[in-house]
Formats: structure tokens, C-alpha cells, sequence
């Protein structure tokens, strides 16, 4: 029971970071730049590999992915633990891919993004190696 507990808190961080990085990426200005002349340059700029969009428009649609990808391991993870611990117990690659994300994640925010992310997944990789020593147990 602790194993799950730590596991779906763990994904329910991931989950709730990746919704709320789509809420900010769609409904607010807190991923535009501060300088709006950059902005401006952005939605007229093509990146080198391809004329068909723009830097402004791979950057949102980067940011969504981004947000996506958190979401999806939020809700397999969360699903997983909740409701098929044996499945992570059956195939403990399952867990180590996640321990692989979460680290990697990790590794990210702590070179490119700033506090919160890096807090929160900084602390559902913690829960996540917890509940996986915990289930191995």
C-alpha cells in the first residue's frame, strides 16, 4: 500500500505540472518573451529545418509536447500504481524507465528550467525510487 501511495503521489506531481505547464503555455503570457520585439521576430523567423513554420510556433507547440509527454507518464504511472501494482511488479523495467524519466527530467530542470519544476520533479523522483524500493521490497 505505501509502494502505491508514493508511486500515484509521484505521477500526480507529474500530472499536475504537465496540465498546469498547458494551462500556462495556452491561457497566459507567463512563456512569452519579455521582450516583445523578440516575439514579434519569432513568428517571422523559419527554423533552419523547415520554411513551414515558425520559431514562434515551434516554441508552443514544443511547450505543449513538453506538457503532454509530463501528462501521459502522469496518468500511466498514476493508473499503474493505482489500480495494477502487479504490472509494476511483473515487469520491473516499466519502473526502471520511470526512475530513467524522472531523472532525466531531472537533469532538465536543473540545467535549463527554473525552481518549481525543478522542485517538483525533484520530489516525484523521490517518491518514485521510494515506491519502487518500497514494491521490490
Amino acid at each position: 500500500m505505501l509502494a502505491q501511495t508514493l508511486i500515484v503521489a509521484s505521477a500526480a506531481i507529474v500530472l499536475l505540472l504537465g496540465a498546469l505547464h498547458l494551462l500556462l503555455t495556452y491561457f497566459s503570457a507567463k512563456f512569452v518573451p519579455r521582450d516583445a520585439a523578440l516575439t514579434a521576430h519569432m513568428q517571422c523567423v523559419s527554423p533552419a529545418i523547415s520554411p513551414q513554420t515558425t520559431l514562434w510556433r515551434a516554441w508552443i507547440g514544443f511547450n505543449a509536447s513538453h506538457s503532454l509527454g509530463a501528462m501521459l507518464f502522469g496518468a500511466v504511472y498514476g493508473y499503474l500504481g493505482l489500480l495494477h501494482r502487479h504490472m509494476l511488479l511483473d515487469a520491473p523495467l516499466l519502473l526502471a524507465i520511470g526512475l530513467l524519466f524522472l531523472g532525466a527530467m531531472l537533469v532538465l530542470a536543473q540545467r535549463y528550467w527554473f525552481r518549481v519544476p525543478l522542485l517538483g520533479i525533484g520530489l516525484a523522483l523521490l517518491l518514485f525510487a521510494l515506491g519502487t524500493l518500497s514494491l521490490l521490497a
